[in-house]
């Protein structure tokens, strides 16, 4: 695999994936998955990949921690990877620990031809070269070259401590130090409850998470450099202004249940062509009747509901989004681009930048400076979840460099 000079900027491929629905069904699912993802690698040839996955070993961790373990040795050892002679993967495997465990997994590939590659300790302050393939997993709360935190528990909505919080690592790449920060925000428990308000109850949740590990990451303790956030951030569009649009002109059945008079169905009709009906909605049914408005021109004409993010555009920046809603769907291996009927459609999988992040991509000096977002395995099934990539090229000294560089470097 030929990978283009140094010179032409140092190629960086982000990607983020929810791989929880690998795990139920490695035998399909894990063969599309790594076709797709080594695909990727392929076309676009980068010198430094982050993978950042969320629900590594699906809902029952136990059961599927040898399949973590051979996802993670065919990520290391495959013919596709060879180039990738230096490793870093930090896997929680820490169950038990409900105080701790957030199934998420960090796994970084450097090519051979990346020079002077460091990773930050953060307990020492200083920056080590990066040799070898090491795999970190269990207790990672005393692994010195990340940050990892579970959200605190009043933080989670209805008191349920679910797997929910981030991981930090810094890296120095071509002179040039950054942040990868994986995370994975609160999912909506109920679509009646999401449609309740606008915005729903949920995106307060999400919105006071997001800033608490923006605040983490930007507090006083080390030097601030660019940051990039990628993960599951379960944005989910706005469900009244999507329901009241979609559903215009219907008529809305309230069903009830009998022993607690709670509403446990909405069911949206046509007022002509037969009451014809158009969305049912419960607490995890989302089944309107015309998928393909999520699809068509991939969906765009539904960002406007895409609500959430615009709360950190003082402090965030994301390049535009021209893919389709990236959950929930099928995880039938035979269906590619058909969503569940579980909930909306929505952009759940992101990768969001600081302001000097978003400069330090579009800095790259030379005819190729294209940024490319998109997801990965459109036409195939990924899960329920499908992959969200950046993929970009850091000019030499474009970034911030660090300063202490050559005095703070400890080689392994």
């Amino acid at each position: 695999m030929a990978v283009k000079t140094p010179a032409q900027g140092t190629g960086v491929l982000l990607i983020t994936a929810n791989v929880g629905s690998l795990f139920e069904d490695p035998e399909n699912l894990q063969k599309n998955w790594l076709r797709e993802f080594y695909q990727t690698v392929h076309i676009h040839k980068p010198h430094f990949i982050a993978l950042h996955c969320q629900e590594v070993g699906g809902k029952n961790y136990e059961a599927s921690m040898s399949h973590v373990d051979k996802f993670v040795k065919e990520l290391l050892s495959s013919d596709e990877m060879i180039e990738y002679n230096r490793a870093r993967v930090y896997l929680d495997e820490n169950y038990k620990s409900q105080e701790h465990f957030t199934a998420l997994g960090n796994l970084y590939f450097l090519h051979e031809s990346l020079k002077n590659t460091y990773q930050f300790d953060f307990k020492a302050k200083k920056y080590k070269k990066v040799t070898g393939k090491e795999i970190y997993s269990e207790t990672l709360e005393s692994t010195p070259m990340l940050e990892k935190e579970k959200f605190p528990q009043h933080y989670f909505p209805e008191c349920k401590w679910s797997r929910k919080g981030f991981i930090r690592t810094r890296w120095s790449v071509t002179d040039c130090a950054f942040d990868l920060v994986n995370i994975h925000l609160f999912h909506d428990a109920s679509n009646l409850i999401a449609w309740e308000t606008s915005p729903s109850v949920y995106s307060g949740t999400r919105q006071k998470a997001l800033t608490y590990v923006l605040d983490r990451i930007t507090d006083q303790r080390y030097e601030k450099v660019p940051h990039f956030l990628f993960g599951d951030f379960n944005f989910r569009l706005d469900s009244k202004g999507v329901i009241e649009t979609l559903c215009a002109s219907a008529t809305m059945q309230t069903i009830r249940a009998a022993d607690t008079n709670q509403i446990n169905k909405l069911i949206f009709c046509e007022s002509m062509n037969d009451r014809k009906v158009m969305l049912q909605l419960e607490k995890k049914l989302f089944d309107y009747f015309n998928q393909d408005v999520f699809r068509q021109n991939n969906g765009v004409e539904l960002l406007e509901f895409d609500r959430e993010f615009s709360v950190f555009k003082d402090k965030l920046s994301e390049q535009e989004i021209a893919f389709p809603p990236s959950y929930p769907y099928s995880e039938d291996s035979n269906q590619g681009k058909q969503y569940m009927n579980t909930r909306c459609p929505s952009w759940c999988d992101r990768i969001l930048l600081s302001h000097l992040a978003w400069d330090l991509i579009h800095k790259a000096e030379n005819d190729e400076k294209s940024v490319i977002y998109d997801n990965i395995g459109p036409n195939v099934c990924m899960g329920d979840h499908k992959p969200v990539f950046l993929f970009f090229r850091i000019a030499a000294g474009a970034g911030k460099p660090n300063r202490n560089m050559p005095n703070c470097c400890v080689v392994q």
